[in-house]
């Protein structure tokens, strides 16, 4: 795991406690709420680390990957209980995006939520070049 100075240890997992995972991350989190079709179904609300910065502690047999499309995005969800509580996004290949709720409570101070126009993706990446940095260690 890279430490910053603002960044924070954080657990969390699935819902049947199968998949469990650490993140180093700050407190306060800025979460992407994308409406393109597979976020818009599973309200797939996430904040992006870059990948070193996450553990996979327990579960990767439990884990299967959804992918659609370009195919780059890997939704990965527990197999048992069905909850994505991570996913490796097409945005940021070198980054892991961790969804808040499936973090322990305690951790996570406050949450800056940042609208996503995943209907029109590269317009979007377009706009937001800055969420390229949320991956970069830097």
């Amino acid at each position: 795991m890279m430490e910053t100075s603002n960044n924070i240890v954080h657990y969390g997992g699935c819902h049947c406690g199968q998949v469990r995972f650490k993140v180093l991350a700050p407190s306060i989190v800025v979460v992407f709420d994308c409406n393109c079709t597979i976020c818009t179904k599973k309200q797939n609300r996430h904040f992006i680390v870059p990948s070193v910065n996450f553990t996979l502690l327990e579960g990767k047999d439990q884990l299967s990957t959804y992918t659609f499309g370009t195919h780059q995005a890997k939704h990965q969800f527990c197999k048992t209980c069905g909850v994505q509580s991570f996913y490796f996004p097409r945005s940021n290949p070198d980054g892991i995006g961790i969804m808040p709720h499936c973090v322990d409570q305690g951790t996570i101070e406050d949450i800056i939520i940042k609208t996503f126009n995943g209907q029109q993706w590269e317009d979007s990446m377009a706009q937001f070049p800055e969420i390229k940095n949320f991956s970069d260690l830097s």
